[in-house]
């Protein structure tokens, strides 16, 4: 039986170029950087054009490849499957179950909208390495309906062979939607405040000052710069605050592309996030396969009462190699648990009660050993850069205050099958996962710990490669095994049921 074989649009074949061109932005900007913007031009020297010439070549072997790839793609539906083939002399065949699917992400750049196409990820169950099963560069939106729906209907035949066809007509027609969290203007602002981007539109924009410095006249900058700071120090103020505010703007105008109208949506058993103003990316996460939940705040969040909202699954992110996901890149302690009650009813988020601290006999062990490793430091910067090296001996007074914190914050609790982890390096995290989503639970203790009766608890999600993992340092050994205990009556309820 021969069956219809469809093919990719011709523009994945620009689009694959664009995307090697993104990949040498960094390694070009990086080359840059080494030799300088400018080339001596009365020196000809054909070694100064060789990193050039490379880049060209790679350029083109790009765009070769991207022909080719959209010549060779080929895909189609064939006995519960879709399959896929690409590849000139070494053909590459990819077969995936229907069965195995488990969604279908969505990209739109703004080559992808000028066209009406669209790409499409395929993950499926065994997609844990942080890479879709098969990407489809670019076909129209028409073309990715008819995958999906390709998909829903193996699937439903599949579960009438099973006798619950009265279930999924059931399911089909509660086709439940509802939007669970939209950011706003002003989440976009706050979000861009409180983040690091900030800093690293500053470290960037040096970067750059630091080639084009050449070009720019300095003697004048310099004597009119001598000139104004004969005002004072508060010149210098105002000039800072311009640089942070240009940083700020920089930062806003950043996030705001990245996290336009970012929506959080439940459809039935799954959760849609869409965002992007000129990449738009859908990515679609099953329920049953979020493993754990991150709750993240940073100092500056902290004080506006705000945090971070991560979700560990046994999916791919957004990105290459992500495995957690941003459920509320920002979102008000106080507006965060409703939303996370809707979409997670059976877990429990009990933030506010007394969690199980360590005891103060750990609290030396949170500082000691950095400020021991850091004090070698801080006699050769007094010694070498003297007098200005002795304000190095603040960052033991930091290293003592950080530690004095991560003590007040560390804890555990237990409430049910769940288990609620809470520490601190310098952000807040606070680690929800249920007890059958928890693939290991660690004791880990060394000898100053032993000496005291302390010990450090690790618990490992399901989450990429080698999970996620979060750790409580410093617990009395007897609330450590308490964790311990509570996990291994996990077990013995697995073996009960194996037999």
């Amino acid at each position: 039986m021969m069956y219809k074989k469809y093919k990719l649009h011709p523009v994945s074949a620009v689009i694959n170029f664009l995307k090697g061109i993104k990949e040498l932005l960094i390694p070009l900007f990086l080359v840059l950087i080494a030799n300088g913007f400018h080339s001596n031009a009365d020196e000809a020297n054909i070694w100064e054009y060789i990193p050039m010439l490379v880049f060209l070549a790679v350029l083109i072997l790009y765009l070769i490849s991207g022909i080719i790839k959209w010549l060779t793609f080929v895909y189609w539906f064939e006995e519960n499957e879709l399959r896929v083939e690409y590849g000139l002399f070494v053909k590459k065949k990819r077969y995936i179950p229907f069965d195995r699917i488990q969604s279908f992400n969505y990209k739109e750049s703004i080559f992808h909208r000028l066209f009406g196409l669209v790409e499409v990820s395929v993950e499926t169950a065994g997609s844990t390495d942080g890479r879709p099963e098969a990407v489809f560069t670019a076909i129209t939106r028409d073309a990715a309906n008819i995958i999906e729906k390709e998909t829903k209907k193996a699937k439903v035949e599949q579960k009438q062979d099973d006798e619950v066809a009265h279930s999924v007509s059931s399911e089909e027609a509660l086709q439940e939607v509802r939007v669970i969290h939209k950011m706003s203007t002003k989440d976009l602002m706050l979000l861009a405040t409180t983040s690091n981007s900030i800093g690293v539109v500053i470290a960037g924009v040096a970067a750059l000052f630091s080639q084009i410095v050449d070009v720019i006249p300095t003697d004048w900058i310099m004597e009119e710069l001598s000139a104004m700071i004969e005002f004072g120090i508060m010149f210098i103020a105002v000039l800072i605050f311009i640089a942070f505010f240009i940083a700020w703007i920089l930062s806003i105008i950043i996030t705001f592309i990245n996290y336009y109208d970012f929506t959080v949506v439940q459809e039935n058993d799954r959760i849609i996030i869409t965002r992007g103003l000129l990449e738009r990316k859908r990515f679609i996460i099953p329920i049953h396969r979020v493993q754990g939940i991150k709750i993240i705040e940073n100092p500056l969040r902290q004080l506006i009462q705000c945090a971070t909202v991560v979700v560990e699954s046994a999916s791919w992110g957004f990105g290459k190699g992500e495995t957690n996901i941003l459920l509320f890149p920002i979102i008000s302690k106080s507006e965060m648990l409703n939303p996370l009650k809707q979409l997670f009813p059976h877990l429990t988020f009990e933030l506010d009660r007394e969690f199980v601290r360590p005891p103060r006999k750990s609290k030396p062990h949170f500082y000691r050993v950095y400020i021991l490793c850091a004090l070698p430091m801080v006699g050769l910067c007094s010694y070498f850069f003297y007098p200005y090296g002795l304000l190095s001996i603040y960052i033991v007074f930091l290293i003592y205050f950080l530690g004095l914190w991560q003590f007040q914050t560390n804890g555990y609790r237990i409430i049910g099958n769940q288990l609620i982890l809470r520490y601190r390096v310098i952000n807040c995290v606070t680690f929800i996962a249920e007890k059958k989503r928890i693939q290991v639970i660690q004791r880990k203790q060394h000898y100053f710990q032993k000496k005291k009766s302390i010990a450090t608890v690790q618990a490992t999600v399901m989450s990429g490669a080698s999970g996620a993992t979060a750790k409580v340092a410093h617990l009395n050994e007897s609330d450590v095994d308490e964790i311990l205990s509570w996990f291994e009556r996990r077990k013995e309820m697995e073996k009960e049921d194996g037999t």
